[in-house]
């Protein structure tokens, strides 16, 4: 290595751990010190301070731009189901039916089963308000651990979410690296099924048995306005709930037809901004009826909306502007440089070099994309499995979330856990899917 490499490296982590003590020990919002964060990593890396501005500005325009539009549609629904009494009663109804005791286990099958079609944001947006409602019921007021109850029903659902977005096609990461490595779709989904749900077992109810005891939350992000309306009926309520993963799954359909009548339509009802809006359009009549044009109805729903919107998108945006810096200063190539120095496993590389991007950009996305790069000439070398090196990837994409990670913030303000308690659950959740998928990965390599 270079002393510009090292030079890089150091300034990758300099930027990084400033921004964490800036949040962390200094209590400023996020916004701040990962915007500081950013900007010192582009000046001790040598980059000109016209550059700097601009690549924050892309970071913050990229992430805002669509990870933006998913939170803030999916905030306003959630208000909805929150404030209309849906999302509490499709809560009670799912207790029922499971009880306190499953409802772990039930979360966590809900959520690979919903997860499937949509992008995790998406899912993350839809999900909560439902999972917290129902977490609420089961930890009642005589529970001497409440909040930790509360996280050993919310966990699951994050890891249900967090391995299909890692392992399993449609989503865009694996199926991008599916096409890049002329892997075969059927079997690359019928893998990563087969790995994803013993790794979200392992890293939702049974790690969250341990790594939610003595965790404090914050209030939710949705507030406690109460309105005095009737409980929308069961039925629509699920409605609602279903009704953006239906949209994205029969878009999925139209594609594979092209030639069915309303194909063009159908697709484009299968992207998440599309179906989550119209999602909303149809939220308020079913779940406010007539009363839905009332002032304090709406200004209930669009207070908590914009509220929540605010800090939320703050954060996720100044995350994205520390990746980009990181990308623009050349830690990406850098990183995956060195990986293929080294003569080791095809699945142990792809795995690290995802990881090592990951760790520098904080966008599973851009991990995959840059681990690809550098993959296709050793699988057609070693002969090993492209299907399995594309799970490998998407298993080393999501490792240790932090401060550099849109969803990072995200999670931490829908879950309302401190920032050093979102690195002991969601960040430690996200790096059991990780090392478990990879090892569960090589084992597979094993059998087939």
């Amino acid at each position: 290595m270079t002393g510009g490499d090292l030079r890089l490296i150091g300034a990758a982590l300099a930027g990084i751990l400033l921004a964490v003590l800036m949040i962390v020990r200094g209590r400023l919002h996020p916004f701040i010190g990962l915007l500081c964060g950013a900007f010192t990593v582009g000046l001790l890396a040598g980059l000109p301070l016209p550059d700097i501005a601009k690549a924050v500005q892309k970071g913050v325009g990229d992430i805002i731009g669509g990870t933006g539009l998913v939170v803030a549609l999916g905030l306003s629904l959630g208000a909805m189901l929150h404030l209309s009494g849906a999302a509490a009663a499709l809560a009670r109804a799912a207790l029922g039916v499971t009880g306190v005791r499953a409802a772990p286990w039930a979360t966590l099958g809900i959520a690979i089963v919903i997860g499937l079609p949509l992008f995790f944001e998406t899912g993350l947006v839809l999900l909560l308000p439902i999972v917290v409602a129902a977490a609420e019921a089961m930890a009642g007021p005589e529970d001497a651990d409440r909040d930790s109850a509360r996280l050993r029903l919310i966990m699951p659902a994050l890891a249900g979410l967090g391995v299909v977005h890692a392992l399993v096609p449609p989503h865009p990461g694996p199926l991008l690296a599916v096409e890049a490595l002329g892997a075969n779709l059927g079997r690359t989904m019928l893998y990563g099924i087969i790995i994803a749900i013993p790794t979200a077992i392992i890293a939702g109810p049974l790690l969250a048995r341990v790594t939610t005891r003595g965790v404090r939350l914050a209030p939710p992000v949705m507030g406690d306005h109460q309105l005095a309306i009737a409980t929308p009926a069961l039925s629509l309520s699920l409605l609602i709930v279903l009704l953006p993963v239906l949209l994205i799954a029969t878009g999925e359909l139209g594609q594979l037809l092209p030639g069915l009548t309303g194909s063009t339509a159908l697709v484009a009802a299968s992207n998440p901004v599309v179906a989550l809006l119209v999602t909303n359009l149809l939220a308020l009549p079913l779940l406010f009826g007539r009363r839905l044009r009332e002032a304090a109805i709406q200004d209930a729903v669009w207070h908590e909306t914009m509220g929540a919107a605010g800090a939320i998108l703050l954060a996720i945006g100044a995350g994205g502007a520390l990746k980009q810096v990181l990308v623009s200063a050349g830690l990406s190539d850098l990183l995956a440089r060195v990986v293929l120095m080294y003569a080791i496993s095809p699945l142990l590389l792809g795995w690290l070099v995802a990881v090592g991007i990951r760790l520098a950009a904080g966008s599973a996305t851009v991990a995959t994309i840059t681990a690809v790069g550098v993959m296709p000439g050793v699988v057609a070398s070693s002969g090993v499995s492209p299907e399995l090196v594309v799970l490998a990837i998407g298993a080393g994409s999501v490792f240790f979330s932090h401060v550099n990670d849109p969803g990072f913030w995200l999670v931490k303000s829908y879950v309302g856990t401190s920032t050093a308690d979102t690195f002991r659950t969601w960040s430690l959740l996200e790096t059991t899917i990780s090392v478990v998928g990879l090892v569960l990965v090589v084992a597979l390599s094993h059998v087939i």
